[in-house]
């Protein structure tokens, strides 16, 4: 198996855990708050980190240190839309906006950059903006107010996220940045900044009862810990457009967990809607000049 075979698979499973922490976080917050719920989230998941690790983690150089706190202050606002978007939206919402990042990404590079968007951008963001107008609007297709912040909200997430994977990209790139110290330090970045957060509007505690010391830390374990320190090492081995492919998966895998635990059922509108926003990713990611000519070098086969 390939080194870009394992990273895919490894990439896979992260985003079929992050399609379950929603679901998580909605159980979580019954007995915390937002802060409260990340700062336990990324501090537990730092700790276990770094004991399983710490000998990796010595002589840490200053980039590395630079870009963990970047990662780290763009993480917070992350989690701040993706956290309080499930409290004012609904699951399955939260889910097929914050999947919006892989559409973000690619036009946020084409300005930073100054490269000229391609062509089926265009056609991505029109599909974007519907499958977001049939999803978040109501059935006379006039706004929702009830959902608009957490749609709101997600889609911050979205269009953070989108700058965080950039951030990334750049930083693992850099021979004096190390990928696995990157991925440690930015949990404890945030994890500090979300508490620091906490004092200032909550009263910060741990879980009380079994179940939510169980969503937190297979949130803080697998869906944090692990998840993020798996990306940033993945991304030295596989393609950019292999991300975002397998990304885009989060929404749905979300949108199922929401179905089978939470019982959302959503509106033929809003099924539609989430179908483009799915189709509209993968129109983004997939390389159809490769698969077309896959595709020929097949024909030719067959004809032969």
């Amino acid at each position: 198996m390939t080194k870009q075979i394992k990273a895919d698979m490894m990439l896979l499973l992260v985003t079929l855990c992050w399609g379950v922490s929603y679901l998580l976080v909605d159980i979580s917050l019954e007995d915390m708050g937002s802060f409260t719920l990340n700062a336990n989230r990324f501090l537990i998941a730092f700790a276990v980190a770094y004991s399983l690790s710490y000998r990796k983690l010595r002589n840490v150089s200053k980039e590395t240190l630079k870009y963990s706190v970047i990662l780290g202050v763009l993480l917070v606002f992350v989690y701040i839309g993706a956290t309080f978007g499930i409290q004012y939206t609904t699951l399955s919402n939260t889910g097929f906006l914050c999947g919006l990042s892989v559409v973000f990404t690619p036009v946020l590079s084409s300005v930073i950059y100054r490269k000229a968007p391609e062509k089926k951008l265009v056609l991505v963001i029109i599909m974007s903006v519907t499958g977001i107008a049939l999803l978040t609007l109501k059935d006379n297709f006039s706004i929702n107010y009830d959902n608009l912040l957490g749609d709101l909200l997600s889609i911050m997430c979205a269009f953070v996220y989108a700058i965080d994977l950039l951030v990334t990209e750049r930083a693992v790139q850099k021979e004096e940045v190390n990928p696995f110290q990157l991925g440690v330090f930015q949990l404890g970045v945030t994890g500090i900044l979300n508490l620091f957060l906490a004092f200032i509007f909550e009263k910060p505690h741990f879980p009380t009862t079994p179940n939510i010391w169980a969503s937190v830390l297979f949130l803080s374990i697998i869906c944090t810990g692990a998840a993020f320190i798996v990306q940033t090492i993945a991304q030295q081995y596989t393609s950019a457009s292999h991300v975002g492919v397998i990304f885009s998966l989060e929404t749905v895998f979300a949108g199922i967990v929401a179905y089978i635990f939470a019982h959302e059922v959503l509106t033929l509108k809003s099924y539609i809607g989430a179908c483009l926003m799915i189709v509209s990713l993968f129109i983004m990611e997939l390389d159809h000049r490769v698969l077309l000519k896959k595709l020929k070098i097949k024909s030719i086969k067959i004809s032969d």
